[in-house]
């Protein structure tokens, strides 16, 4: 039996833009098995790509937006338990969290947004810390008062061997 301890690697996109002059974050609106939950682009980190590919990624696929990640804002350990139907122990989960902020790009009318994604929404500092309740995850608003607190980490910081690139025959 492998009790190796694996935690989830995820990545997030802290996106901050002045629309009419008034500074707001970019959060995306998605169905959860807890119902309605409010996020940063975010998800998990996939075979044979680096946290700034998967970052970009996944804020293309999640809000349409391009981002090109330019700076770390942290990076986050947290653990929940989720119950499971027909088991008497939950499920222990942890997430380590890249979360990136960076330089936003063009919009891509028309594309369709991941599986789950309701909307995206440009909300105020105040708003996002007014809505917790509506938080997927209490990182949403770790990393935005880490960004509001001008934390910010080269993404030098962050190394992606060659192999990851390579085919499997060649690792």
């Amino acid at each position: 039996m492998n009790n190796r301890w694996k935690p989830s690697v995820t990545v997030a996109a802290v996106i901050e833009k002045i629309i009419d002059g008034v500074p707001k974050f970019l959060l995306v609106e998605e169905q959860t098995r807890d119902g309605l939950k409010l996020n940063n682009p975010a998800g998990h980190l996939d075979p044979g790509e680096s946290p700034i590919e998967a970052c970009a990624r996944e804020t293309l696929e999640e809000t349409a937006w391009h981002f090109k990640p330019t700076a770390i804002v942290g990076v986050y350990l947290s653990r929940f338990e989720r119950a499971v139907p027909g088991q008497d122990e939950p499920l222990d989960i942890t997430y380590l969290r890249f979360a990136f902020c960076g330089e936003l790009g063009e919009h891509v009318a028309g594309q369709a947004l991941d599986e789950g994604i309701v909307r995206t929404v440009w909300l105020t500092a105040d708003e996002i810390r007014a809505s917790v309740p509506m938080h997927r995850s209490p990182l949403l608003l770790t990393c935005m008062e880490d960004y509001l607190a001008g934390k910010r980490y080269p993404v030098e910081l962050v190394t992606t061997d060659a192999s990851v690139h390579a085919p499997l025959s060649q690792r």
